[in-house]
């Protein structure tokens, strides 16, 4: 069956031209998500009722994280049936642009906590409509061959996104209600832009694909004994995210309590991000070329995770701002190798080509449900045996996520 999304006329533009603007488009997406639940939605948050921050902060991330972790699947499905002038995927990157830019004016309006998590779930769900049929651009109209410096360059721009969303998200401590409104205007710009420099094939003629309840509920699911492959990148991708998130979702309250910063914490989060930096631009602009030049994915992820392992061992046994740092250094080129070669492991998975923005949706929920667990589990352990006990599970976690991928046949 010839794939409506990869038609016989090509879409204008050039592979060059979507990889050279990827890169923003990808920086201006991963900044709010390293901005807003790294350090302004915590200091909102705090602000109100420092007593229960860490309480109302898992209730909060974990209502939204749900959110998200059903928004971009089904985006993904919608975009997949989409027919205008414009592609299937353009419409709804600059319709998720600005609708979440006007969620993210009501946090920064918002005063009470009920008003946050109702905000946060709209932007949730208005950016993951976004960044789902984002995500399809790759195996849309992306050759297989150069996938990997395609994901690098990707994965290049949503690390130093979010790093660079925990810096300046920083710069706006002070002044929440503005750093909102910053990040949502910068999303606005690039997003638009990504959509306009990177015009796509009028698709009205189209076959029209159906769209009923029965689809609907396929967009959260995929049978893992028809596509095994599919089902341990999933599997990897969750487990690994998973240790990923218990700690970076409380990185600024492990800074104020574990490390003992307390007020200055704050301030240290981008000192932390920008240790990291360099390390993560050097394993995303390396491994994803890399995995293309031999023919390999798998054993470059092996390596991430055991990287990844050995960087949360430090601020476990060091927890001072020197171990945050040594930390930073060593877990940004652990899990910028993971970003920049998993992506394009899991393109070339995929159970479906014509279901592209969908199955990759899918798979994103092992991003998203991590988040949707992390602040949970990472909580009760917490409450039970304090912020060190978090260390350990999350290296477990993270080695067995990526190992995990060890049994996929169709990917060396």
């Amino acid at each position: 069956m010839r794939s409506p999304i990869a038609p016989d006329a090509p879409p204008r533009g050039s592979v060059r031209r979507l990889m050279i603007t990827i890169f923003p488009a990808n920086v201006a997406m991963f900044a709010l998500w390293g901005a807003i639940p790294g350090i302004l939605l915590p200091l909102q948050i705090e602000a109100l009722d420092p007593a229960n921050k860490a309480a109302n902060l898992a209730v909060v991330a974990t209502i939204g994280a749900f959110a998200a972790m059903l928004a971009q699947p089904l985006a993904g499905a919608l975009s997949d049936r989409t027919r205008s002038r414009y592609g299937p995927r353009g419409p709804w990157i600059v319709g998720g642009a600005l609708t979440g830019g006007l969620a993210l004016i009501g946090m920064a309006s918002a005063n009470g906590l009920v008003q946050i998590g109702i905000a946060w779930v709209m932007v949730q769900i208005a950016y993951n409509f976004a960044q789902g049929p984002l995500s399809a651009i790759m195996p849309d109209r992306v050759p297989v061959a150069v996938r990997g410096t395609f994901a690098a360059v990707a994965g290049f721009g949503s690390m130093f996104g979010a790093l660079g969303g925990q810096i300046v998200g920083s710069a706006f401590a002070e002044k929440v209600g503005a750093g909102y409104l910053v990040f949502a205007g910068i999303a606005a710009v690039l997003l638009t832009l990504f959509v306009v420099l990177n015009p796509d094939r009028d698709n009205r003629t189209g076959e029209r694909r159906p769209f009923d309840l029965p689809a609907l509920l396929r967009t959260f699911y995929f049978n893992p004994r028809r596509h095994p492959d599919f089902g341990w990148a999933f599997i990897g991708r969750l487990l690994l995210y998973l240790g990923y998130f218990m700690i970076s979702n409380y990185q600024l309250y492990l800074l104020q309590d574990h490390v003992g910063l307390g007020a200055d914490a704050a301030a240290f989060v981008p000192v932390v991000g920008i240790a990291g930096l360099v390390p993560i631009l050097i394993a995303t602009a390396v491994g994803g070329p890399l995995s293309d030049r031999f023919g390999r994915r798998k054993i470059f992820i092996y390596l991430a995770a055991i990287i990844c392992g050995i960087a949360l061992v430090i601020p476990w046994a060091m927890p001072t701002r020197t171990g945050f740092l040594i930390y930073a250094v060593v877990s940004g080129f652990g899990f910028g190798l993971f970003q920049s070669v998993d992506t394009a492991l899991v393109t070339e998975v995929l159970p479906a080509q014509e279901d592209a923005a969908k199955d990759l949706g899918v798979v994103n929920i092992a991003a998203t449900l991590p988040q949707v667990l992390a602040p949970g589990v990472a909580g009760a352990i917490v409450v039970a045996t304090g912020y060190a006990a978090l260390f350990p599970v999350a290296i477990v976690l993270m080695i067995l996520g990526g190992f995990a991928v060890a049994p996929i046949k169709k990917v060396r």
